[in-house]
């Protein structure tokens, strides 16, 4: 992409977060998606070409740590269990039921195969609550709810890339799947890029301690976030995982004193002016690049899959709480709908889409592509608009 190209993208993500004052009825990634969609028509945005590099190295350590370095420690003490499942055994069990699902609905309207269903489910399982979380901390009943969505999403986005690699592995190769290997891969890539990251914000949060001079302590932090996310991969580890520990270590030291406000300070007013500004292009680029692979023969399939896969999260979720917090919580249905429908497709799912596309050939990987790609933008736009009236409701009872 050339330089006036990226500067034009920012000049709209700029006019839409001005223009945007309603955004908890119209989220501006829901915007920005839409008129990326619109562009796509255009000719002078043929150019536009995008990678699952692109997303994976420029993009998500950028997001993932501003997210990460934000999170409270306090909230991620208070709702670890919840989170920790949901991101682990929740997501598993909701790929394994989506899949089936899949695999049942799908062979009415075309061939697929029990791997490639799976395939498809794990493409779906992240979720990206870039467009939601500002809107439940003000609508929703419980502000524990933001926490959850927002701290299991950035959990899961590492653990969903493990699953995908292994599920494409057996689709693309038709490996069988041992489960064993399965396990010591998901904690070898896991917990090395979990270790890596606490490691690697323990000592930037003592090395940031060099120089007083803020903008070079900013200029650490972004060696922070693309560097311990090339480290992990360079190791095998997931890169994903240890962005957002490092973002959480760090935060968590500075937490202890005092002596650290004014680095918050000057670290937060970076990354807030960074983190509009990505996902301006993150979200055009998607609306840009769907249209690609979108098509109408598979719209009613993909709607059956949004609804009967927020449901089957909506399940999970509610079984979640009841394992964590028993009968001590209270509202557990209302929480989990909540919860259920803020489990949005974004990001994460458009790169594991465009991974496959690198991986697989053939008409039968273009379809699972293309369906992927419609039950995202379903799921950008439908669930996105749907939240906060949703969460009004549930807070008014």
């Amino acid at each position: 992409m050339s330089a006036a190209l990226v500067t034009l993208l920012l000049g709209i993500g700029y006019l839409v977060f001005t223009i945007d004052k309603k955004q908890e009825n119209f989220p501006v990634p829901v915007v920005l998606v839409l008129i990326g969609i619109g562009l796509s028509f255009v000719p002078y945005f043929n150019q536009v070409e995008v990678t699952e590099n692109l997303i994976y190295d420029v993009f998500l350590p950028g997001l993932l740590f501003v997210s990460a370095y934000q999170f409270s420690t306090k909230a991620l003490r208070e709702n670890a269990g919840m989170i920790g499942l949901l991101s682990t055994v929740g997501l598993g069990l909701t790929i394994v039921l989506v899949g089936l699902t899949i695999f049942w609905i799908g062979g009415w309207f075309f061939s697929i195969s029990l791997a490639g269903a799976f395939v498809v489910a794990a493409i779906l399982a992240p979720t990206d609550p870039a467009s939601v979380v500002s809107i439940l901390k003000k609508s929703a009943s419980d502000k524990s709810i933001a926490d959850i969505v927002d701290g299991e999403s950035m959990i899961n986005d590492g653990t969903s890339i493990v699953l995908f690699t292994v599920l494409s592995s057996m689709y693309l190769q038709s490996q069988s799947l041992d489960i064993i290997t399965v396990f010591g891969d998901f904690l070898y890539v896991s917990l090395g890029g979990i270790l890596l990251g606490v490691a690697v914000g323990w000592v930037m949060s003592k090395a940031v301690h060099i120089t007083h001079h803020r903008d070079y302590q900013v200029m650490l932090s972004i060696v922070l976030a693309y560097g311990v996310f090339q480290l992990a991969e360079s190791f095998g580890f997931s890169g994903v995982l240890a962005t957002v520990f490092a973002g959480i270590m760090l935060s968590w030291e500075f937490s202890h004193t005092n002596k650290e406000d004014h680095y918050r300070e000057a670290l937060s007013g970076f990354w807030e002016v960074v983190e509009p500004s990505l996902l301006s292009l993150l979200f055009l680029l998607i609306g840009i690049e769907a249209t690609k692979y979108l098509s109408w023969d598979n719209w009613l399939l993909a709607i059956l899959i949004l609804f009967v896969s927020i449901a089957i999260r909506f399940l999970v979720v509610g079984s979640t709480f009841k394992v964590v917090a028993g009968k001590k919580h209270k509202s557990i249905w209302k929480k989990s709908l909540v919860i259920s429908w803020s489990g949005i497709r974004g990001s994460m799912s458009v790169f594991l889409l465009l991974q496959l596309e690198t991986l697989a050939t053939g008409e039968a990987a273009a379809e699972l592509i293309s369906l992927g790609f419609s039950v995202v933008i379903l799921s950008l736009i439908i669930q996105s608009l749907g939240i906060h009236p949703l969460s009004k409701l549930l807070a008014s009872k």
